[in-house]
C-alpha cells in the first residue's frame, strides 16, 4: 500500500502517512535544512484510564491510580540495564512523558537517526517487569510523589481540579499517590501494557530532513510479534457540570500566594474539528479578557494585585475541560471577585471586536512560528492525534473563526456558577 499523503496548502507543509497491517499509524513530516531530527512513539492511554474492559473480556478492571505513570517509568530498564545509556551512546536524548490521556516515548538528535528509531521501537515493545524491579520502583516513585506534594504550582494545579471534578480521573494526580502505588505489582504492568501497548492503539511520529522510505521501512522491521487487540473500552463516570467547592486553600512554604481561578467547562463530548473549534475560541476568548493587553491585566497590574505571573489557559479534552486563570497575588480572594466582576461587566457591554481580531492575528504567527520547532511538532502533533484533530486543520478553522461565536463561548463558559478558586498561602 502506498503512503497518504496529507498535505496544508495554507502552511505549505505536508507529511506522509501509513496504516500498516497490524494497525499501527505511522507518520512522517520531512523538515528539509533542519539538522535536529525527532520521533515519538505514543499510546492513547494515560493517568485517566484506571478502568477499562479488555478486548474480549466482559468484565471491568480496575487497576491502581498512578499505574500509567509508573509503567512509562519502568519501560526504561532492560535486563542488561537502562535504555538510557543506549541512547547516549548513539548521541541523543531520549525522554518520556505520561499526561492524562496518552503516555509518549521519544528522542531527538543530529545523527544516526535510524539506529536511535530501531531502539526505540524495540524497547516500547519489549518490557521487562519483575517482582524486584517493581518493588524498586515503588520507593523511587513515591520519592517523586512526595516531592511534588511540597511542590507550590503543582499543588495549586491539582486543587484547582478537585474542586472542580466530583468523579472524573482528571482530578488524581498523574503519579498517583504513595498509597495506590503500593498495590502495584508486575502482573497489573503486563495487564496494561498488553491492553494498552497493542499496536491498534498506537501512533509513530517522526519529524525531520531523512529519507521516507527508509523512515517507514525501520518501523516495518522492528515490530514485534503482533499483540494488536480490539478496540479497548474505557469507562469513565459521570461527571455533573456543578464543582465540587467554591474554594480550596492549602498552606505551603512560599512567599506570596499561588492562585487558580477556574472555570469548569460543561460543554464536552466533541472531538475532531468541533474540539478544535472550541479550544481555539477559548483561547482567543482568554487572551482577550486575561492577556497581558486586556484592561484588566492592566488594572490588577497597576493596584498590585498581580505580577507578570499572571496568565490564563485552557485544557480540553473529549470529555472533560476547564479554563484556568492564575499566578501570584498577595489577595488571591479579591482578585478572584475583580476577575467575576469585570466578567460581568464585558457581558453586559459586550467584547472588543478589534481585540477580537488582535488576538486572532497573534495566534496566527504564533501558530505559523511553532513549525520552526520539530520538538513543538511532534509534541502538538500527538495531542491532537488523540483527541481525532488533524493538526493542519488548525489555521484554517483560526482563520474562519467568527466573533459571534467567541462572544457565544463567553457566556456559555465563563461563569461563576461553575468557577471555583484553588489558593496556596504561606504557612
Amino acid at each position: 500500500m502506498e503512503n497518504k499523503i496529507i498535505q496544508s496548502s495554507i502552511l505549505k507543509e505536508s507529511m506522509s502517512y501509513k496504516k500498516l497491517d497490524c494497525g499501527l499509524e505511522v507518520y512522517y513530516m520531512p523538515k528539509m535544512g533542519y539538522s535536529k531530527q525527532y520521533a515519538i512513539f505514543a499510546t492513547k492511554y494515560g493517568s485517566n484510564d484506571s478502568n477499562f474492559i479488555i478486548p474480549g473480556e466482559g468484565k471491568e478492571t480496575h487497576v491502581p491510580d498512578g499505574i500509567a505513570h509508573f509503567l512509562e517509568h519502568k519501560l526504561f530498564e532492560e535486563k542488561e540495564g537502562s535504555i538510557f545509556d543506549k541512547f547516549s551512546e548513539l548521541g541523543s536524548n531520549v525522554n518520556a512523558y505520561t499526561n492524562f490521556t496518552s503516555t509518549c516515548y521519544l528522542f531527538s538528535c543530529t545523527d544516526r537517526f535510524y539506529e536511535n528509531l530501531e531502539l526505540l521501537m524495540n524497547f516500547v515493545q519489549s518490557p521487562y517487569f519483575t517482582d524486584e524491579n517493581v518493588e524498586k520502583e515503588k520507593g523511587i516513585i513515591s520519592q517523586e510523589i512526595r516531592m511534588y506534594d511540597d511542590n507550590p504550582g503543582w499543588k495549586v494545579f491539582f486543587n484547582a481540579l478537585r474542586a472542580m471534578y466530583h468523579n472524573h480521573p482528571v482530578k488524581i494526580d498523574i503519579a498517583g499517590t504513595v498509597e495506590s502505588i503500593t498495590k502495584i505489582t508486575k502482573e497489573d504492568l503486563y495487564k496494561c501494557y498488553n491492553t494498552f501497548y497493542n499496536l491498534n492503539n498506537m501512533v509513530v511520529f517522526v519529524v525531520g530532513d531523512l529519507e521516507e522510505d527508509k523512515v517507514f521501512k525501520t518501523i516495518e522491521d522492528n515490530l514485534k510479534e503482533d499483540h494488536t487487540l480490539g478496540d479497548i473500552k474505557r469507562i469513565y463516570p459521570n461527571e455533573p457540570n456543578s464543582v465540587v467547592k467554591e474554594i480550596i486553600e492549602e498552606k505551603l512554604d512560599v512567599s506570596i500566594p499561588l492562585f487558580n481561578v477556574c472555570f469548569k467547562d460543561w460543554d464536552v463530548g466533541k472531538d475532531g474539528k468541533e474540539l478544535l473549534k472550541k479550544e481555539i475560541s477559548t483561547k482567543i476568548l482568554l487572551d482577550m479578557l486575561f492577556g497581558k493587553s486586556s484592561k484588566l491585566y492592566s488594572k490588577l497590574y497597576e493596584e498590585g494585585l498581580i505580577n507578570d505571573s499572571f496568565e490564563a489557559d485552557y485544557t480540553g479534552d473529549i470529555d472533560y475541560g476547564h479554563s484556568m486563570v492564575g499566578g501570584e497575588s498577595k489577595d488571591p480572594k479579591l482578585v478572584r471577585d475583580k476577575i467575576m466582576e469585570y466578567v460581568k461587566k464585558v457581558k453586559a457591554e459586550g467584547l472588543c471586536e478589534k481585540s477580537f481580531e488582535r488576538v486572532k492575528k497573534k495566534l496566527l504567527g504564533k501558530h505559523l512560528s511553532s513549525y520552526n520547532s520539530v520538538d513543538n511538532i511532534a509534541t502538538t502533533f500527538i495531542a491532537y492525534k488523540f483527541k481525532n484533530i488533524n493538526m493542519f486543520d488548525y489555521m484554517e478553522v483560526l482563520e474562519s473563526m467568527d466573533f459571534n461565536y467567541v462572544n457565544k463561548r463567553f457566556k456559555n463558559h465563563i461563569k461563576e456558577e461553575t468557577s471555583a478558586l484553588s489558593i496556596v498561602s504561606p504557612k
